[in-house]
């Protein structure tokens, strides 16, 4: 009797607390998605319609496409080169290399994208620093210096700023696996690679699924890349949702555009849960 007193004392407070939270939730997330649905599928009259996507896909069928090949190849480099660091740091033998990586490779993670993406500019530009730099060390005629100021900077600054996220999630991961088996591979004659790939990274299929997760989600939704390092045609849907609304009011357009946004992300979180819901399944 006491105990279910004292529960149903707490409820209301627990209530107050969650309240601004859920105040949040409702005002940044629930009522904009719900907007921009309602927005998406019906006309200026509210009758239901598919206009404004084919509208979309009329205008900006090649940036869907391009936003699609851009997110899947910057979160697969970003995986590939997370794990290799990831590798290094949990099972590198040379101590001077694992620990210039643990010093170097989380800054990014406190930078904001959009100085990410101003940096960028001045670091990939024909006469940036990574130029100057190589034809300071004799490696390039200035002649021969390219701006990498296009689809290959935006993948670059994507894949620069993703990294230590995921690499600290699977770092981490990699961290908890009992050593012995791992030990057990090295011992049998297994390379380093062969144990990171064929041993350890099975065990953290999960970890490493929710952080690839999260920066594909995370790059479809950054605007201040495609628009400051690249800037010109094709771009990212967040730039031409961003154009429909400044330079016309088209909310409805930018909405249909928002939706197959959610479409390209909720592939990556279906993929995800079915990932999670076969391994529960499993005996």
């Amino acid at each position: 009797m006491r105990s279910n007193i004292s529960t149903s004392s707490q409820s209301p407070l627990a209530l107050v607390l969650i309240a601004p939270s859920l105040a949040l939730i409702a005002g940044l997330f629930v009522y904009p998605l719900t907007f921009s649905l309602i927005s998406a599928f019906s006309d200026e009259a509210g009758r239901p319609t598919l206009a404004w996507f084919a509208k979309a896909y009329e205008l900006y069928s090649g940036d869907i496409i391009f936003t699609i090949l851009i997110v899947v190849a910057s979160t697969a480099l970003t995986a590939v080169i997370a794990i290799a660091i990831a590798g290094v740091l949990t099972l590198g033998e040379t101590p001077w290399i694992v620990s210039t990586l643990k010093a170097l490779y989380r800054w990014p993670l406190f930078i904001p994208f959009i100085v990410a993406a101003q940096c960028m500019r001045t670091f990939l530009a024909k006469n940036g620093l990574m130029n100057n730099s190589f034809v300071a060390l004799g490696l390039v005629d200035p002649l021969q210096t390219v701006s990498l100021l296009d689809w290959r900077g935006i993948i670059i600054t994507f894949v620069w700023k993703q990294v230590p996220f995921v690499t600290l999630l699977i770092a981490g991961a990699l961290a908890s696996i009992d050593r012995a088996t791992l030990e057990a591979g090295r011992n049998l004659g297994a390379s380093r690679l062969r144990v990171l790939v064929e041993l350890a990274l099975p065990q953290i299929v999960p970890t490493l699924l929710v952080a690839l997760v999260l920066s594909f989600v995370t790059i479809m939704s950054v605007l201040s890349v495609p628009m400051m390092v690249a800037g010109s045609q094709p771009t990212m849907l967040t730039v031409d949702m961003a154009f429909r609304i400044n330079a016309y009011g088209d909310y409805a357009t930018a909405n249909a555009l928002g939706v197959i946004s959610y479409g390209i992300s909720a592939v990556a979180a279906v993929l995800y849960l079915r990932q999670g819901v076969a391994k529960e399944g499993r005996p």
